[in-house]
């Protein structure tokens, strides 16, 4: 039997955006050109997402309580001190560098299959009227093995391959461990938390932004909240570009140098019912240099289905989310245009 979500579902194949920055154009095609989005940046320069300090955190509860504000009211926050091997990251850095620096024939055998958004080309793309976002995309499901895809990263050249699995091991590592913490905030029982991520799924959306002639008119990538349950990024290169939607306004969040930011996606928000929320986020370009992230993403497990955790639900809290399985949820999601929370909100009850 074909594991569960060997085919997430699909998106058309769309223009390669690193090619089209090479052109040199004034203008940028029509098809990329948003004339209408949202330029309200928030107006206080000191409005910054919660800085959360790992070493602090797994020693002092004030830290932990510190995590839990920065989970209820930010839904993001930078991590510090967080322990991951700074050889690996530097070397994950470089090779996602080498990587996007291929020829675009070489780019291309990793491209996406028909049916399905693993492999390098662009997401959500359902239409041929939709508008585009300024970025090419490399997407992967690295656990569990018998998800990947044989034509991507066992292709791929030794030195990247080792280099995803050796970050990924260290990822899934500081996820478990963050998780764990987030129990101990919301005095959730541990394994409820164990029970459906321990196994849980990881996939990772490494992300090329080239330079863009009109930056203003358009979007690296369409705001959404993460379908995930939680989302560690790292920034490649120092140039920001990732906003987050608080209270109306977009905050341009400045990554701090060997940090992570992490975010709330929206299954943790069913599995918190609701104490913690994802946040609306996206990323905007400029006109003079290349921008690269990686985000790894985290999942329950494969076979788990998606209900607040029982020790949160309560005749005062009751359960704000149906029951669903992870793979309808999953398959529900990529089907969908990238569009703020709406996929989150047909959940609720």
């Amino acid at each position: 039997m074909e594991p569960k979500l060997k085919k997430l579902g699909s998106s058309l194949e769309v223009p390669n955006v690193q090619e089209l920055a090479k052109e040199k154009l004034t203008t940028v095609p029509a098809r990329y050109l948003r004339p209408n989005q949202d330029h309200l940046i928030s107006s206080s320069p000191g409005n910054q997402i919660p800085v959360i300090d790992m070493q602090i955190l797994t020693e002092k509860d004030s830290e932990i309580e510190k995590l839990h504000t920065a989970c209820q009211e930010w839904g993001f926050f930078q991590l510090i001190n967080h322990g991951v091997s700074s050889s690996k990251v530097e070397k994950m850095k470089s090779e996602l560098q080498e990587f996007f620096n291929l020829p675009i024939e070489e780019k291309k055998k990793f491209s996406q299959e028909a049916g399905d958004v693993q492999g390098y080309g662009q997401a959500f793309v359902l239409s041929e009227e939709q508008k585009l976002d300024w970025a090419d995309m490399f997407y992967v499901i690295t656990s569990p093995i018998e998800l990947r895809k044989p034509h991507i990263i066992p292709k791929l050249p030794a030195k990247f391959r080792d280099s995803i699995d050796e970050y990924t091991a260290e990822l899934r590592n500081l996820a478990m461990k963050i998780l764990n913490l987030m129990a101990k905030a919301l005095h959730m029982k541990a394994e409820e938390m164990n029970k459906v991520f321990e196994e849980g799924m990881q996939a990772m959306r490494m992300n090329y932004y080239p330079p863009c002639p009109q930056p203003e008119f358009v979007t690296g990538l369409s705001p959404h909240s993460d379908a995930i349950a939680l989302t560690i990024l790292l920034q490649v290169n120092e140039i920001e570009g990732l906003q987050i939607k608080k209270d109306g306004a977009w905050i341009p969040v400045v990554p701090l140098p060997n940090a992570f930011i992490i975010n709330i996606g929206d299954i943790l928000e069913i599995v918190t019912n609701g104490i913690y929320q994802s946040v609306e986020h996206r990323a905007t370009v400029n006109s003079k240099k290349e921008r690269l992230s990686v985000a790894t993403f985290f999942y329950p497990n494969v076979d788990c289905d998606l209900i607040p955790a029982p020790s949160l639900v309560t005749p005062e809290t009751p359960a704000k989310f149906k029951r669903i399985s992870l793979t309808d949820y999953v398959k529900g999601f990529i089907s969908r245009e990238l569009d703020g929370k709406s996929y989150l909100d047909i959940m609720r009850i």
